[in-house]
């Protein structure tokens, strides 16, 4: 069974007793996040009531956790496409290799044969050059 912290916190100018599995640092920083985003919105309008300015931050936070959710979404189906086509490249990465060696094998073949087509008219080159000096 987790152990449940009781952390003291000051929201909006009173305080809180908030209890969870989390650490007490983590609480406090929850605590210390609600209570700046109710401070920003109560400076904006003094007017409001804590409970009001309550209801606004709630809003504005699940704004920010949707707007959040909904850009991982898409930053995992971006990964996800990004994995695809990288596993793509890769395949096509293999198949330009395999052809590269195929085609260096050739290129080998085909300079030895040059080569001994070379030798061969150097040899009958030589034999022309005897036959007119006869």
């Amino acid at each position: 069974m987790d152990v449940k912290n009781k952390v003291n916190v000051r929201i909006a100018g009173k305080d809180y007793t908030l209890v969870g599995v989390e650490s007490e640092e983590y609480i406090q920083k929850i605590g210390l996040f609600i209570d700046k985003k109710m401070n920003e919105i109560m400076k904006i309008n003094p007017r409001l009531s804590t409970s009001m300015a309550a209801v606004l931050t709630a809003i504005n936070i699940a704004d920010d956790y949707y707007k959040s959710f909904e850009n991982e979404k898409k930053l995992q189906k971006d990964l996800s496409d990004l994995t695809a086509e990288f596993e793509r490249l890769k395949e096509v990465n293999k198949a330009l290799a395999s052809e590269n060696a195929a085609l260096q094998s050739k290129n080998t073949e085909l300079q030895l044969e040059l080569a001994k087509k070379e030798a061969e008219l150097g040899g009958v080159k030589n034999t022309i050059g005897k036959v007119r000096h006869r």
